[in-house]
């Protein structure tokens, strides 16, 4: 292994100084709940013990003897989710499994997943981030029985995954395993889809013909096959070390998926809290396991909606992570792969080309990964640079791939995409701000254009319909985050943006909310923090202000004098469709650099 690169060392340590407080007052709880005779079954009530073995059947006489590890898995199976649905056959697997290796499970708990691609720009959008809270509450809920010495966690989706490590971590003395679905098989291409909903947008083609499109592309059980929120969630988890290696992208209903499973329920019991060797999970994601998380962010080009995910999820483990971080350690992680929307290829392409294994390969051979983190696997992440293997025994693993099989898709650090990453920190009189750069063509880094102004999506729609978008324009969306109406993706104005920019002027959007892991080609300047409704100078601008967003220079400003305007800082309320119940949540909401919902660091400080 190569020596660890020095900014991604220095950046690992700027946290570790940074989060001392906190990060000490975490492990302090979690070495309570350790101790607590409340985390362990064999000295709970005899009432409360029988309750638990109630619906166990087969395993109930061993879970009353109290002698063997007991797994409990959350599961946020739905089968209105394609990339949950096939969640629904995975606990008796998993229950098979862990009987093999010596243990007993349960579900503990279903936690809800709702589908992005269902509601944007449409009212429930406006739940989607803050589902991540509910399902951190949900699971911690359902661990809060306290009769597990393990867990399983079966999500992929957008706010699930993060939600699920969030809820894990309020448990941090369990140690625990993320179970992914897998993509499914790849339809109609990505380009192709984009394609015609730019021409839709424009009028050239019906909703029937789009319709038609947009079923060949999402056609079947598993994940969405381009790299959005969904499938960056599965390389997050795989590079913190809370998948087995190589378990990402492996189709849902394979033989591969079913071996992986497995695997999975035994490797369970083999680090459960009865083990020799426990990974509570609190003590195995430290800094080290964050840093990797972004350095895999920036290589891969993936989510923006992982600048809120990462510092939020760091903050439940008592880490606080900055957005600084990822500025700092993007200027050395070049990008190797180019997956939809970065590049034509989809997930199972990239997997195919030689996928994690290839991309974890090179970036700890090179010392970009701190290979030295600990995993549920092996003996640290070193030992995911391989890539399952089906066998008749079950799984194997050999050695990754040592070189690509496609280099339009994936590349080698030493002939990178680009050479910085795929995300950059842009910061100016408009306050800061994230984009994605990785497809964007480098002569729209920097764009200065008039402003014009809206406060929902809706209005945006209606002004392209009216033809009064033209020429050079810089598209604000303001009253979007994550206090004012709970942080949307406005990614349905995408092929509105798209078309806008293929007619040859410059466009870029400025916003408040998020733009999903989708954003693409058009330069966005997304989480615009201070938002709007918390007096952010976003709520300033007016139409015309000349905007300019410059990647080199990490610049948003608008050539304005802002302190004598009036700011719009209400957002006339819209109820209905559930969104009343939410409204604690958004007043209590965290800035979008702290996560974006309820902000659990203070609590370790």
């Amino acid at each position: 292994m190569a020596e660890l690169n020095s900014v991604v060392e220095k950046t690992i340590e700027t946290i570790r100084k940074r989060s001392k407080k906190s990060r000490a007052n975490y492990l302090e709880r979690v070495a309570m709940m350790e101790a607590d005779p409340d985390s362990n079954r064999v000295m709970i009530g005899c009432s409360n013990l029988a309750h638990v073995a109630a619906g166990a059947t087969d395993d109930q006489a061993d879970l009353l003897k109290g002698k063997k590890p007991h797994i409990g898995i959350i599961t946020a199976y739905n089968d209105m989710l394609s990339a949950h649905q096939p969640y629904e056959n995975f606990p008796p697997i998993l229950r098979a499994a862990i009987r093999q290796a010596g243990g007993t499970a349960q579900v503990a708990a279903g936690v809800p997943a709702m589908c992005d691609g269902v509601t944007q720009g449409r009212p429930g959008m406006e739940l989607s981030l803050a589902s991540r809270d509910v399902i951190a509450m949900a699971t911690a809920i359902g661990l809060s029985h306290g009769v597990y010495d393990a867990a399983l966690c079966l999500g992929v989706c957008d706010k699930i995954v993060p939600g699920l490590v969030i809820g894990a971590l309020s448990h941090g003395h369990v140690p625990v395993i993320m179970v992914p679905a897998g993509p499914m098989s790849s339809g109609l291409p990505n380009f192709e889809k984009a394609a015609r909903r730019k021409a839709f947008a424009r009028g050239e083609i019906g909703r029937k013909e789009l319709l038609a499109a947009e079923v060949e592309s999402y056609h079947g059980p598993g994940t969405c096959t381009f790299y959005g929120t969904a499938n960056s969630n599965q390389m997050l988890m795989e590079v913190m070390g809370l998948h087995l290696p190589g378990a990402a992208f492996v189709h849902p209903h394979s033989d591969l998926r079913h071996a992986l499973n497995v695997e999975t329920g035994s490797r369970a019991v083999a680090i459960s809290r009865r083990s020799k060797n426990p990974r509570p999970i609190g003590r195995m994601l430290d800094e080290r396991s964050f840093v990797n998380a972004i350095v895999g962010l920036h290589a891969t080009g993936g989510s923006t909606n992982h600048t809120l995910h990462l510092p939020a999820m760091a903050a439940a483990a008592g880490i606080e992570l900055r957005w600084d971080d990822f500025a700092d350690l993007s200027e050395v992680v070049p990008l190797l792969a180019r997956i939809y929307p970065n590049g034509s290829a989809d997930v199972n392409h990239f997997h195919a080309a030689g996928g994690l294994g290839f991309v974890l390969r090179e970036l700890l051979t090179a010392g970009l990964l701190d290979g030295s983190a600990a995993t549920v696997w092996g003996k640290s992440l070193v030992d995911y640079m391989v890539e399952p293997k089906l066998h008749a025994n079950g799984v194997e693993f050999a050695l990754a791939p040592e070189n690509s099989l496609d280099m339009d898709t994936l590349r080698p650090l030493s002939q990178p995409h680009q050479p910085n990453g795929g995300l950059a920190i842009l910061s100016g009189n408009l306050g800061r701000a994230v984009i994605k750069i990785s497809a964007v063509d480098p002569t729209n880094h920097r764009i200065t254009a008039p402003a014009i102004v809206f406060d929902n999506e809706a209005d945006v729609k209606t002004a392209f319909n009216e033809g009064r978008l033209t020429g050079d324009i810089a598209v604000v969306v303001r009253l979007q985050g994550p206090k004012a109406n709970g942080m949307p993706e406005l990614h349905s104005l995408t092929p509105i943006l798209s078309s806008l920019q293929q007619g040859g002027h410059a466009i870029m959007l400025i916003t408040d909310g998020r733009m999903s892991g989708a954003s693409g080609r058009v330069p966005a300047a997304l989480h615009v923090t201070p938002e709007a409704i918390d007096g952010g100078a976003i709520g300033a601008i007016c139409d015309g202000d000349m905007i300019t967003l410059d990647v080199a220079t990490g610049r948003l400003s608008v050539e304005a004098d802002l302190s004598q305007r009036p700011q719009v800082k209400s957002n006339p309320f819209e109820g209905g469709f559930g969104r009343e119940l939410f409204s604690n949540m958004r007043e209590q909401a965290a800035s979008a650099e702290a996560g974006g919902g309820i902000n659990l660091l203070w609590r370790y400080q």
